[in-house]
C-alpha cells in the first residue's frame, strides 16, 4: 500500500527508517502501518468511514457488556446499546471521538480525549495516547487518569488487524502464549474458562491457523516466568517469509483474537485482529471485588509495540 499519496487531511504521517504509519484523529485510529511497503494491519482508505474498528482505541471498557446494563458502587447504569443484534454495549465510548493533538512530529503524536460523564457512565477521564515510530517498530502507549472525585469501572485495549504477508490467513501460522480461552454464547458472552488443547485453539507453538474461526478471549498469558514482563503474538506467513508481532505487557491479563470472520467478501478473514484486553468481556458484571477499578485521582497505563518480523 502507497500510503505516502493517501494521507487525507487531518492525519498524521509517522516515519522511521523502513515503518510508516497513517495516524486517523477518529478513535486515535491506526489506519495504516507498512514496513518496507509491506502492511502489518489491514489498511483502509482516507475518508472510508472506518470499518469493524480496525485500529481504533477501545476505552473505557473493551468488548460487550450484557444488555449494556451494570451496578457499580450500588447504583444500576445503562449504557446505550450500539450491537443491536446481541443487545450488547460494544467497545465502549471513543472509539468514534476526535481525538486533539497535543504534540506532533515526523515520528511520533500525541493525542488527547477528555471523556465526559455521560448517561449509563458518569465517570470523566482524561486520555492520552502517544504512538510513537522508530525503526524497530510502533510503540502505542495510552495513559489514563480518573479526573472525577469518586473511583471508575475502567479497562481498554488496541484493536489492530495483523497482517502476516501476502498469503491467505488459513496458511499463516500463529503463536500465542495464552493456556485457557474463556467460552461464549451465542451473543459472544463469557460462560466459562477451558484449557485451550480442549478447544483445538493451543497456539503455545506456532501452529497453522487454517479453517479455525476464533473470536474469542484467552486468559493465562505466559509473561515469561516470574521475572518476565511482556507477551508476544508472533503471525507469520511461512510461504512468503514474512511476519508481524505485538507485545504488550502485564497491564493486559488477557487476549482476544478474532480471525474476522465477516459475510462481507471484502472483510472476510483479511487479518486476524489481537486485542491484549486489561479485563475480560462483560468485566463491569463481576463480582464487586473482580470489576477493574480506576480509582480516583489515579492513572493506568497501556502500552503495546508492533513490528514486522
Amino acid at each position: 500500500m502507497n500510503i505516502t499519496a493517501e494521507v487525507a487531511t487531518g492525519e498524521w504521517m509517522l516515519t522511521a527508517g523502513p515503518y510508516r504509519c497513517v495516524v486517523s484523529p477518529v478513535g486515535a485510529t491506526i489506519r495504516a502501518l507498512t514496513v518496507h511497503g509491506r502492511d502489518l494491519v489491514v489498511p483502509f482508505g482516507p475518508g472510508e468511514i472506518r470499518p469493524l474498528y480496525r485500529g481504533a482505541l477501545i476505552a473505557p471498557w473493551p468488548n460487550r457488556i450484557r444488555d449494556g446494563r451494570y451496578t457499580f458502587a450500588g447504583i444500576e447504569q445503562q449504557a446505550g446499546i450500539n450491537e443491536v443484534a446481541r443487545g450488547t454495549a460494544l467497545h465502549g465510548l471513543v472509539q468514534w471521538i476526535r481525538w486533539q493533538p497535543l504534540t506532533v512530529a515526523d515520528d511520533r503524536v500525541v493525542l488527547t480525549h477528555d471523556l465526559v460523564p455521560q448517561d449509563g457512565y458518569p465517570f470523566p477521564l482524561r486520555l492520552q495516547v502517544t504512538y510513537a515510530l522508530s525503526a524497530d517498530g510502533l510503540v502505542g502507549t495510552l495513559m489514563t487518569t480518573n479526573v472525577g472525585p469518586a473511583d471508575a469501572p475502567f479497562g481498554c485495549c488496541p484493536h489492530p488487524y495483523l497482517v502476516a504477508g501476502d498469503g491467505p490467513l488459513d496458511s499463516w501460522e500463529l503463536t500465542a502464549p495464552v493456556a485457557t480461552r474463556l467460552e461464549v454464547d451465542d451473543r459472544l458472552l463469557p460462560t466459562e474458562l477451558v484449557p485451550v488443547a480442549a478447544v483445538d485453539n493451543d497456539f503455545r507453538a506456532p501452529a497453522l491457523i487454517g479453517s479455525r474461526e476464533i473470536d474469542h478471549c484467552f486468559a493465562d498469558v505466559d509473561f515469561g516466568g516470574a521475572d518476565g514482563h511482556t507477551a508476544t503474538v508472533r503471525v507469520t506467513d511461512p510461504a512468503h517469509g514474512t511476519g508481524v508481532e505485538l507485545s504488550w505487557g502485564r497491564w493486559a491479563p488477557w487476549l482476544q483474537i478474532h480471525t474476522a470472520d465477516r459475510p462481507e467478501p471484502e472483510n472476510n478473514r483479511v487479518g486476524l485482529a489481537v486485542e491484549p484486553m486489561s479485563c475480560p468481556p462483560d468485566a463491569f458484571n463481576l463480582p464487586a471485588d473482580r470489576v477493574p477499578v480506576l480509582a480516583a485521582g489515579a492513572i493506568h497505563t497501556a502500552s503495546w509495540t508492533i513490528r514486522g518480523i
